[in-house]
């Protein structure tokens, strides 16, 4: 009768080959499009240099042009848009089927429509966040993330020899094929664990954000603030609305504007506050529509252990925080899992042309 540990052994085995050629493809693939995504914006620039060398308005000049952009029949299928700064100098804002739209920053005219189908980057970070099928396939995105996170620590379960042989075991081998490929098999799962384990973790996260934010909250007894519901305006102004947000935080940057959701007229506006990782910020200011008057806000500096954790896992995903180091450091990162599933692969077809007399 086989032992117990042993048929554990062998049951992991299998699990970890059969979750490596299945989900570990998808997982490749998502993390090959993360690896070109940590370069997105300056990828963008490159392609449009028309947008990045214009000129950068005032806020009333930007406030200006932001009516004109609402007023137009674009406005209804408007999420939320990014305020112009010196690398990009133009409204940017992203549509309810995920097109992105880029206005003139002094007159509010349209100068770019990026279609989703259309176009490379916009495709790809749909298929990196959620496997081009929406909200459901965002939630399979994540049980695809901790199966790479159990292939990770199952192969090093398997794997490890002990305390006083893991260097010897992690070495290279050139032939037989059966030893060449599960020697580099080995080498890159051990060696480049840590990293891949935060890369991985970190969009596993992603995929759950909502409910990981409220866990650490929850876990240090924090609560988030809530805004206040106003009353819709029949007008705004709009420079009023700009010049007053960065009134109320002048050492901040103003980055992203929500418009007023159903149900509430109260207007959100993000922005970046100073030793923020992220590079929209987490900080939220929050206007009465009618007077322009700052009602509340979230400054992220001074949050609770449970949220800032929270705002720093993005960051950290995303190649926002680090400078090029972690840039290039998360890049080559993203492209480890196709060397563990290519190198998986060839050990497992290796194995199975070997002679049985051999196995």
């Amino acid at each position: 009768m086989t032992p117990r540990p042993r048929r554990f052994r062998t049951a992991l085995k299998t699990l970890h080959l059969w979750l490596g050629l299945s989900l570990g493809l998808v997982l490749a693939l998502v993390a090959l499009s993360g690896s070109v995504l940590i370069f997105d914006e300056p990828l963008f620039a490159a392609a449009h240099p028309e947008l990045t060398a214009r000129p950068l308005p005032d806020l009333a000049a930007q406030g200006r042009a932001l009516a004109h952009v609402l007023a137009s029949p674009l406005a209804n299928d408007l999420r939320g848009l990014s305020l112009p700064d010196a690398d990009l100098p133009v409204w940017a804002a992203g549509a309810k089927g995920g097109d992105r739209y880029y206005f003139d920053a002094s007159s509010g005219d349209l100068l770019l429509h990026r279609a989703k189908s259309d176009d490379v980057l916009l495709t790809l970070m749909d298929w990196h966040t959620h496997l081009l099928a929406g909200d459901a396939g965002e939630t399979a995105l994540g049980v695809v993330a901790f199966a790479g996170l159990f292939m990770l620590f199952s192969g090093v379960w398997l794997y490890w020899p002990g305390r006083q042989r893991a260097l010897k075991h992690l070495k290279p081998h050139a032939n037989p094929p059966v030893l060449r490929w599960a020697s580099l098999h080995r080498f890159i799962g051990v060696a480049a664990l840590p990293l891949l384990i935060v890369m991985i973790g970190t969009g596993t996260t992603m995929a759950y954000r909502g409910a990981v934010r409220t866990g650490l909250m929850a876990m240090f007894g924090e609560k988030g603030a809530r805004p206040p519901k106003l009353p819709m305006a029949a007008a705004i102004d709009w420079p009023s609305i700009l010049t007053h947000a960065q009134a109320a935080a002048p050492d901040a940057q103003l980055t992203r504007l929500m418009l007023p959701a159903r149900g509430s007229g109260t207007i959100a506006v993000r922005l970046r506050r100073p030793g923020e990782w992220n590079p929209a910020g987490r900080s939220t200011l929050w206007l009465d529509p009618a007077t322009a008057r700052v009602v509340g806000g979230d400054d992220a500096t001074r949050l609770g252990t449970g949220a800032r954790l929270a705002n720093a896992l993005f960051p950290i995903h995303s190649g926002a925080v680090g400078g090029m180091t972690w840039r290039v450091v998360a890049c080559v990162t993203g492209v480890l899992p196709m060397g563990l599933l290519v190198t998986g692969f060839l050990f497992w077809r290796a194995r199975k042309r070997r002679p049985a007399a051999r196995r």
